[in-house]
């Protein structure tokens, strides 16, 4: 087995030789990570990114762009034939057609490749011809990049994390129910491992729509084509000494162990170890909302998936001795159209506080990071309206739930990030001082001008900070 994993680790190092060759030597590619928690806008954003890049005249904060040296944008097959293709085409259909709609969300990682072809800059930039610079865009599901946090921890180690957070929430009283009477030491059951596995990821699942990051394992949530496997079938059990073989206990953690070889690892190493630059897209005006509680759990998630990240400069030797490393981040906080502009800055700040101790980590590594605030598609426009006497700076848009136009005031997030991360924290019910409505809006009907992506607040911005270097 170590024979196999040495030869395996050989192969990939040489075959990132001959890739980093191909690309210094031909065409560059950019391979970008694109992820996020549920509901965070990942699909939207890189249907939006793409249109964008296809047609450029909303992209005016791209040098390249501006300077007239993207000459042509098209879309191709990807190289890797095994990753689904990220559903370009009917993602905008949904977005931009005459009903239109929000798409459906991650659940599985895709990859596309778009290819620019891009005129040399420099003194010597008119005897050259136009290169061809490939963006390789993948798409993956925040909760699986959450697992990474696994490989690190024992069977007993997280049972006792996870047993601990359940005892705390409402949402896994029926499981810490369900468990009190099991005797883990007694011969493996498979009906009642099953009916664990199956009370454990309803407790996933209403974790996560009460507005909980921390729902691992991630493919609870969504397997895919694992569902119904023994990989799938485990859960958190009560501390027990040593437990007997062929025990409930020793089979959960036998599990456990082959969810870490066989689902994360093979993640990491296939997709997620590959990636040049990476997007971390947060809805931070949800956690808001949600109230203090939501946005620690946030911020303890965040920490939690950046600490996955091996940050740093890819220099061709650095490449060859140690592998790939993320040289950009960009922390993005979505849907920043559910405000007024002039708040925009304020959330930046949020987003900056919330991602402080892993940016700081990046820098020190070599790698850039840069926040920002930002719409991938603009679904909303601004307006100020008179309430007793006093303006209220709002968003019109069209209400999800209802269909009708409404204008919305969301309330004034602060100036001072801590004066929402301290009472985070210290673990307050309410906030103190506000409180913060966000609607959730539909996407408005657009006529779209030739050569104009879709509306958008700042994705030029995201776009220059993670490729602009390389154009």
């Amino acid at each position: 087995m170590i024979i196999t994993d040495l030869a395996n680790e050989v192969s990939r190092r040489v075959e990132a030789v001959g890739d980093g060759l191909s690309e210094a030597l031909f065409e560059p590619v950019i391979r970008i990570g694109v992820t996020g928690l549920a509901r965070s806008g990942k699909t939207v954003f890189i249907t939006s990114l793409v249109a964008n890049l296809l047609d450029r005249g909303r992209m005016p904060q791209v040098a390249a762009i501006t300077e007239g040296r993207v000459v042509a944008a098209y879309l191709q097959p990807q190289p890797d034939v095994t990753v689904p293709r990220f559903d370009y085409e009917n993602h905008r259909a949904a977005l931009l057609g005459p009903s239109p709609h929000w798409p459906e969300s991650t659940r599985a990682v895709s990859e596309l490749r778009l290819s620019l072809k891009v005129q040399p800059a420099g003194l010597l930039a008119g005897l050259q011809r136009p290169r061809t610079v490939h963006l390789d865009i993948v798409d993956y599901p925040g909760e699986w990049l959450l697992d990474l946090g696994l490989l690190d921890k024992t069977y007993a180690q997280w049972s006792q994390e996870v047993l601990e957070r359940l005892a705390k929430r409402e949402q896994g009283s029926a499981y810490l129910q369900g468990v009190a009477d099991v005797d883990a030491s007694v011969t493996l059951d498979e009906p009642l491992a099953q009916r664990l596995a199956k009370s454990f990821t309803q407790y996933l699942n209403d974790a996560r729509d009460a507005g909980f990051y921390d729902c691992t394992p991630g493919r609870f949530l969504l397997p895919g084509d694992l569902a119904g496997s023994p990989v799938l079938t485990f859960a958190p059990l009560p501390p027990l000494e040593k437990a007997p073989r062929r025990s409930l206990a020793r089979e959960m953690e036998r599990r456990f162990e082959a969810y870490k070889a066989q689902v994360i690892k093979p993640f990491f190493r296939d997709h997620f170890a590959r990636i040049d630059r990476q997007v971390v897209l947060v809805d931070a005006l949800g956690a808001i909302h949600r109230g203090p509680q939501a946005v620690d759990d946030m911020r303890s998630a965040m920490a939690e998936i950046l600490s996955a990240f091996r940050p740093g400069r890819n220099a061709f030797l650095n490449r060859l001795l140690l592998g790939k490393r993320v040289e950009r981040i960009l922390f993005a906080a979505t849907k920043a159209d559910h405000i007024h502009h002039r708040q925009h800055a304020r959330l930046t700040n949020i987003m900056e506080a919330l991602t402080r101790e892993a940016q700081d980590r990046a820098k020190f590594a070599g790698a850039k990071t840069h926040s920002l605030a930002i719409a991938s598609l603009r679904a909303t426009v601004e307006e100020t309206m008179d309430h007793k006497g006093r303006s209220l700076d709002c968003v019109r848009g069209t209400l999800l739930d209802s269909g009708k136009q409404a204008a919305f005031y969301p309330g004034e997030l602060p100036n001072d990030p801590m004066q929402l991360l301290t009472p985070a924290q210290r673990g307050a019910d309410t906030w103190l001082d506000d409180s913060y409505q966000f609607m959730s809006f539909a996407p408005s009907t657009l006529t779209m001008k030739p050569g104009f992506g879709p509306p958008h607040i700042r994705l030029d911005r995201a776009a220059q900070f993670l490729i602009g270097d390389r154009l």
